[in-house]
């Protein structure tokens, strides 16, 4: 007959795994939305142009910078665009990498990863695979955890921040440098 500790256990186990499965499954829906934001304000900006090309002439005379600039939010809602390049960039967890924009434009988890493959250039040890990296932040080296570490070096790597030079092995991109950013 299996102890009652055991059993117990063995139910943490299931239910701490469901939860590790769950705040993965978080992780890539809120960066599906990040990028599915990003597109539809992208598809409302090129609207908004097009609509002012083919305005009448009189309309067009008003200026540029008179014109009612709006994008739509999140929530279906209207607000004024800015004419500032930072209003321009969509609310992504991992923007593309410009030269020059410093780890801080990135959240803590990611700017984790950076500085573990920024010490291993710089002690000059190479790649790092997900397995390594999970054990380097102390976390379970478990599926869950890996995948999850997996998914958000690939995502640096789409977006300029990382290289996988071989498959499941990430380095620091050419160009990037610390935390504070330029290069």
């Amino acid at each position: 007959m299996p102890s009652v500790v055991g059993l117990l256990e063995q139910r943490e186990l299931v239910a701490r795994r469901r939860v590790d499965e769950l705040r993965e499954e978080a992780d890539r829906i809120q960066a599906e939305l990040a990028v599915a934001e990003w597109d539809w304000k992208e598809w409302a900006i090129a609207h908004t142009r097009v609509g002012e090309v083919l305005a009448p002439a009189d309309e067009t005379e008003r200026g540029h910078d008179q014109t009612d600039r709006t994008a739509p939010t999140a929530d279906g809602q209207v607000e004024e665009a800015s004419s500032t390049p930072e209003a321009a960039k969509a609310k992504s967890q991992v923007p593309v990498w410009p030269e020059g924009l410093a780890w801080s434009a990135l959240s803590v988890d990611y700017q984790r990863i950076l500085k573990g493959l920024a010490d291993r250039a710089r002690l000059r040890q190479g790649s790092m695979t997900c397995q390594e990296m999970a054990a380097l932040f102390g976390m379970d080296v478990v599926p869950a955890r890996v995948e999850a570490l997996r998914l958000k070096a690939k995502r640096l790597v789409a977006r300029g921040w990382a290289v996988e030079s071989a498959p499941g092995r990430f380095t620091l991109a050419c160009g990037v440098s610390g935390p504070g950013g330029g290069s």
